[in-house]
């Protein structure tokens, strides 16, 4: 489900394009910084002296998480890539529609490293039974926050107070 906004009234389908792009590499700017936080934090991992103490559960965490990362910032560059690619092409809607596509992958896939990699950390800290438990309550939170209320707000099941804030030409 790809989410774009109404046109505005006055609004050309290539004004619109250009307003709906410029929104999302908006958010892939926002999103980025956190991939590449954690992306780095992650290459560097294996350059700690306690790295060679992890078993093979946490091995395992922390290859997860790496190639989690990559497909992230893999999914949340490629919109810039793929407008490059088609920009004289004059298919600005579809650019809009395939970045996405992109955009909501790179999500899923960072949202999946997010919770790899405080796994991991946690294991180390607290144990593997305690890191699991706070990981899966963490995992909720994303899927709250990023998959369940935004849909319902999409489909109007929010009381209205909830939604108030947010114009209805807004994605």
């Amino acid at each position: 489900m790809i989410m774009v906004s109404e046109r505005r009234p006055n609004e050309t389908p290539s004004e619109r394009a250009d307003r709906n792009f410029g929104d999302l590499l908006q958010e892939l700017r926002v999103t980025q910084t956190g991939v590449q936080i954690l992306f780095a934090f992650l290459l560097t991992l294996p350059l700690q002296s306690r790295f060679e103490s992890l078993d093979a559960w946490e091995r395992d965490v922390y290859v997860a998480s790496l190639l989690l990362s990559a497909m992230a910032t893999v999914c949340l560059i490629a919109p810039v890539a793929y407008h490059r690619a088609v920009f004289s092409l004059h298919k600005k809607p579809l650019v809009v529609r395939v970045a996405a596509r992109f955009a909501i992958g790179g999500l899923f896939f960072l949202a999946l490293a997010i919770c790899c990699a405080v796994d991991l950390v946690l294991d180390l800290v607290l144990g593997r039974g305690t890191a699991l438990v706070i990981t899966g309550g963490l995992a909720l939170v994303l899927l709250a926050t990023w998959v369940i209320f935004p849909l319902l707000q999409r489909v109007g099941d929010l009381p209205e107070d909830a939604a108030e804030s947010t114009p209805p030409e807004d994605h």
